[in-house]
């Protein structure tokens, strides 16, 4: 059976989507025009908004009708995604995201980083307005965390003892904490506490999974897909699964590209790129890590299975077997 598409994904909650999207923006009521010059521009060169779609999705799920505060949440979680994205391009000194330029590089860091401020500040603010503090607690807790994971990026950058169990630690925070808050956040607003554990371990699992995936496809994909240069991971001395698992493999077996990939970890330097990518991708590591995407995504398609069963739940999965048909 084909997995539908993205856009077909969306078109179960399209109505929904078309709502919560123009939100994004038109929450935002700065009255410094740099501020909603600066939000404006990194909010248009956005992504596909899947956190806030699976906001909808979960609302959904849990009971058929348009939910003025799941769509309202929806916008509040893409604002915070942005937020993290623009202070990720600053530690980046990234000049471009998705083929457009971004806002350090456009304007400066110092503007990037207040405007990331900026957006934090007022999702929590809109969050306030809903008066449920349970709710406001997941996504406090959760931006610490995402805060957290970042830091602990950073805290390994350029480090070849970076283990698996650190690389764990890191896309917790940074990339499945938000998936998590996207998910129990709508079964807050649909007042399904008892379903927050399941719906918590549906969005750690498609977060660890989502983010495997990406890490694969730095040393397997193509520019145009990924908008951006394989090896770049490399290059910004990420300590990715790939690397992670590449380095382990090569101490014992390759000594010598053991050594050129040591050295390019610690130094960022990636003048030989394809030699790098080439010695990634004939080590066995890749395949370890697909394997590891792959049980995260199981282990997300359980959790789905204890969660009420309908076309939002459907697409949901739907959404997982997409993410891992990248691998294919």
């Amino acid at each position: 059976m084909t997995t539908p598409t993205y856009a077909e994904i969306l078109s179960v909650v399209a109505d929904d989507f078309a709502i919560m999207d123009k939100q994004v923006f038109g929450s935002l009521n700065s009255k410094v025009r740099l501020v909603m010059q600066v939000s404006k521009h990194v909010i248009d060169a956005g992504g596909k908004r899947m956190r806030p779609l699976i906001t909808l999705l979960t609302a959904r799920m849990l009971k058929d009708e348009q939910n003025k505060q799941a769509l309202e949440l929806g916008a509040i979680t893409e604002m915070l995604h942005t937020a993290t994205l623009v202070h990720d391009d600053v530690i980046d000194e990234s000049g471009l995201r998705r083929g457009k330029p971004t806002a350090n590089a456009t304007w400066n860091n110092a503007t990037a980083v207040l405007v990331g401020d900026y957006l934090i500040a007022r999702s929590f603010n809109l969050l306030v307005g809903f008066g449920n503090m349970p709710l406001l607690k997941v996504f406090s807790d959760g931006t610490c965390d995402i805060a957290e994971g970042e830091v602990l990026q950073l805290q390994h950058q350029y480090n070849i003892e970076t283990t698996e169990s650190d690389y764990r630690q890191i896309i917790d925070g940074k990339t499945s904490r938000l998936f998590m808050m996207a998910t129990k956040g709508a079964a807050l607003l649909q007042g399904r506490e008892d379903l927050l554990d399941v719906l918590g371990d549906f969005g750690y699992h498609f977060g660890n999974a989502f983010q495997m995936i990406d890490d694969v496809l730095d040393f397997s994909g193509d520019r145009e897909t990924m908008g951006k240069n394989l090896g770049d991971d490399l290059a910004e001395g990420k300590p990715t699964l790939p690397i992670i698992k590449t380095l382990e493999i090569l101490k014992d077996t390759n000594p010598n590209g053991y050594d050129k990939l040591r050295i390019a970890v610690q130094t960022g330097n990636i003048d030989h790129v394809d030699e790098l990518i080439k010695l990634v991708q004939s080590s066995g590591a890749l395949a370890y890590c697909k394997d590891c995407a792959l049980q995260e995504t199981r282990l997300a398609q359980q959790a789905l299975a204890n969660l009420p069963d309908n076309r939002y739940r459907q697409a949901l999965y739907q959404l997982t077997e997409l993410a891992s048909s990248r691998l294919m």
